[in-house]
């Protein structure tokens, strides 16, 4: 059988509301959230890694990592824009994983193990989870790329695996991995996580 062609999509474009100001920026044990998601991708595991994001200095350090820098002018249309622009970078791809660049914790081998698991089960779609509650990053199939390019606004990958919810399959990892830093609050709690450890 041929090998399925995978991209990635690392979504780091969003205007961080609730944060208020730019968060992917913030540093966490010296490095900056979005050097940290980027580091977190198992380039190896895909044919193509594109990085959606309205920050030049995102963009400038996905070109050094030797990823595909997307720029979006347009973060206040959405995830769905984001999404858009990341999937018309990755023509011909057997599925797509969408990676945000929020989430500080999370393993490169984690990412791995969810690429190895959707190999094995191509129909489905896959994700990261914690005790059967999904998380982040998602992995979705050809098939479903039209819905995908179909969101509109602020609507993400969310909507479609909530049409899908008896394809969803869930690779299992600790809690923290899937923490998202959308308030200064959690990233706080974060740091003290982290320094007690």
């Amino acid at each position: 059988m041929a090998r399925l062609r995978i991209g990635c999509v690392v979504m780091a474009a969003g205007n961080a509301r609730r944060f208020g100001e730019n968060k992917l920026a913030v540093q966490v044990q010296g490095k900056a959230l979005f050097h940290r998601a980027l580091e977190a991708v198992p380039a190896e595991q895909f044919d193509r890694t594109v990085v959606v994001s309205q920050y030049p200095e995102v963009l400038e350090l996905a070109h050094r990592m030797g990823f595909v820098p997307v720029p979006n002018r347009h973060p206040d249309w959405g995830i769905s824009h984001t999404i858009s622009l990341g999937l018309g970078k990755l023509p011909e791809m057997d599925a797509a994983l969408f990676q945000v660049a929020d989430q500080p914790l999370l393993r490169r081998e984690s990412v791995g193990s969810l690429v190895d698991f959707y190999r094995e089960h191509p129909e489905h779609i896959a994700a990261l989870g914690h005790d059967g509650v999904r998380g982040n990053p998602c992995l979705f199939p050809a098939r479903l790329f039209p819905e995908l390019l179909a969101l509109q606004g602020d609507h993400g990958g969310n909507q479609v695996i909530r049409r899908h919810e008896e394809d969803l399959l869930l690779w299992e990892v600790p809690a923290p991995e899937l923490t998202d830093v959308d308030t200064p609050q959690v990233l706080a709690q974060l740091r003290r996580d982290m320094a007690e450890e």
